[in-house]
């Protein structure tokens, strides 16, 4: 063999394992994680997705790419983040938040979009309806609308002196107005007057509580909204310190940072069921033939630790309802 023809050989064989690696990467589906601040991904929050995803045969980087695209905690972004999902040629989107899953929406209506727990689909546009979404989306919601309301019902419950609630709302969010109505609905056969703070970035908290204080709030609420997990650290602690019994509406503000009580459905099961979604979806289901899926389980935790600390005594009646206590 001449010199020139072993080089050349030598060449083509080296380049066997990159030809290769590129070949099995547009062979394997690609997914797109949408989230709306890289913290989220640094914590269990969505674990039960992923897992969920591995247990189905999804291994990231052997039989599934997976691109975590971030807002940096900047709604304004996901349009851009959508069309990356594009460029990516992505086979299915996943999203956790309505702005994200607007912006995936209008970027594309022929890759499928699957909801992780998304607040309102129907109320906020995003499908026709849950049994029938139509169009490409599809997925689960934690009806955001309907517990808002029972959250102020069970706060009421806790605290029964409660006249006077402060609620933080996200109001760049589509979902916080359809909160917002509801609260207001069971605010008034609750005898409870409603104190509506907006809330667009983490420095608007403190003028926030500030706002509550003069108008003597005696009790905090927030929305359904991404923002409020993100910045739950700030948030508990200017609860704290207004000495202002709270009810929230994801269980990382009570397990991770000191907030008083949470009410939340079931949202691992909400995300184990995405992940069949996502299965089904890439072995040729259509997302408009996938029903949107509500939550069955529900999840109520008092933190006694915090209730002390702001001086509450909750009615045993109230503790003996809840899941869990945290002592």
């Amino acid at each position: 063999m001449k010199r020139g023809e072993f080089v050349a050989l030598l060449a083509a064989a080296a380049a066997w394992p990159s030809a290769m690696r590129a070949q099995q990467s547009r062979s394997i589906p690609r997914l797109c994680f949408l989230t709306f601040d890289p913290g989220t991904l640094q914590t269990t929050r969505f674990d039960a997705f992923f897992q969920a995803l591995r247990g189905l045969g999804y291994a990231d980087g052997q039989t599934i790419a997976i691109d975590y695209l971030s807002a940096d905690g900047r709604d304004e972004r996901f349009p851009a983040l959508a069309a990356e999902c594009l460029r990516l040629k992505a086979d299915v989107i996943a999203v956790s938040t309505t702005p994200g899953a607007e912006a995936a929406k209008a970027a594309t209506r022929t890759i499928p979009i699957v909801m992780l727990q998304l607040g309102d689909p129907v109320g906020t546009g995003l499908v026709d309806s849950l049994v029938k979404p139509g169009g490409n989306v599809t997925g689960m919601t934690q009806v955001s609308s309907e517990l808002a309301a029972k959250r102020l019902e069970l706060l009421k419950e806790a605290v029964p002196g409660l006249s006077r609630v402060l609620v933080l709302s996200y109001a760049i969010d589509p979902i916080a107005p359809l909160q917002v109505k509801a609260l207001k609905e069971a605010a008034r056969s609750l005898g409870v007057m409603l104190q509506i703070q907006n809330i667009g970035a983490v420095d608007d908290l403190a003028p926030a509580f500030d706002a509550g204080a003069r108008e003597r709030a005696d009790g905090l609420l927030t929305t359904v909204g991404s923002i409020f997990v993100s910045y739950r650290a700030r948030v508990t602690e200017l609860a704290a310190q207004y000495r202002l019994p709270a009810m929230y509406t994801n269980l990382l503000q009570v397990t991770d940072v000191p907030g008083l009580m949470v009410y939340q459905p079931n949202l691992d099961d909400l995300y184990k069921q995405a992940a069949t979604y996502i299965d089904r979806i890439l072995k040729g289901a259509k997302p408009s033939d996938l029903p949107i899926q509500q939550p069955t389980k529900f999840t109520l935790v008092v933190n006694l630790k915090t209730a002390k600390a702001i001086g509450l005594t909750i009615p045993e009646s109230f503790l003996r309802r809840a899941d869990e206590l945290i002592q």
